[in-house]
């Protein structure tokens, strides 16, 4: 599931942008909404949405600023411009400042779900993940070994989708349909890992990733890549990079 970051700062419209953008898509949900420039810029400092849709005409900091900042804080982050006027010198701009696409109001549903579609495809490619998968019911019934595969490739994909998510190995096992245990195993098989083994890498790529391309503070870091406890994560990161997390942004942060 991509998280998108909502900003708009007419609470009926965005309400209808929440569930017009449910209705095209269900691969994509609303986790965060702001009302302003501002408060999407306090969301993106804590938080870090797979795509940011925003409104151009606001109070405050119009969408253009914004996105500008946005651009700043996270230079690879899809962003979707929507405005109620048509003017060609507002999409060329945007257009300058990254952004994908420029729709009018009131939306479009099928402009909506080609934009949707098309930054689906971009993310898809960018994290080498699509959708979840969900096999049918195993029970005793034998896979192959391309089956097997691709069931461990969907897991896979998965949790480096949702790294700070429900990665237990009962709650996976659910979504696939499988028996954990027999999960465990084929995970183990396939990976030459244990599946808790995994999970510590995977959360420990994501902290990486953040500290180096964003500014999010570390307990925020912490947070994001699936670790509970601020301390704690400090703790295993020192333990298994070398350095604190802070020598290790210091080191190799791109900004």
């Amino acid at each position: 599931m991509y998280k998108v970051l909502l900003v708009e700062d007419e609470a009926v419209i965005r309400q209808g942008l929440r569930e017009l953008i449910v209705q095209v898509s269900s691969q994509f949900q609303v986790t965060g909404e702001a009302s302003s420039g501002t408060e999407a810029l306090d969301f993106l400092r804590c938080e870090v949405p797979d795509v940011l849709i925003t409104d151009i005409r606001m109070r405050e900091m119009d969408g253009l600023t914004l996105i500008n900042k946005a651009r700043d804080m996270y230079p690879e982050l899809p962003m979707l411009i929507i405005s109620g006027y048509g003017e060609f010198e507002y999409a060329r701009r945007a257009m300058e400042f990254g952004v994908l696409n420029y729709l009018l109001k009131p939306i479009d549903r099928y402009e909506l779900a080609l934009c949707i579609q098309k930054i689906q495809l971009l993310l898809d490619r960018r994290y080498g993940i699509s959708t979840l998968s969900i096999p049918e019911p195993a029970g005793k019934a034998e896979h192959t070994g391309g089956d097997t595969r691709k069931i461990i490739r969907d897991v896979k994909e998965y949790i480096k989708q949702h790294p700070d998510g429900d990665l237990r190995l009962q709650t996976i096992a659910d979504l696939v349909n499988l028996n954990p245990t027999y999960l465990s195993q084929l995970f183990k098989n396939e990976i030459g890992i244990n599946y808790s083994e995994y999970i510590t890498e995977a959360r420990m790529e994501r902290a990486k990733w953040l500290l180096i391309n964003t500014g999010l503070k570390i307990y925020d870091v912490a947070r994001l890549s699936g670790h509970q406890s601020p301390k704690h994560f400090m703790l295993v990161f020192k333990q298994q990079v070398g350095w604190t997390a802070g020598e290790y942004r210091d080191r190799f942060s791109i900004s």
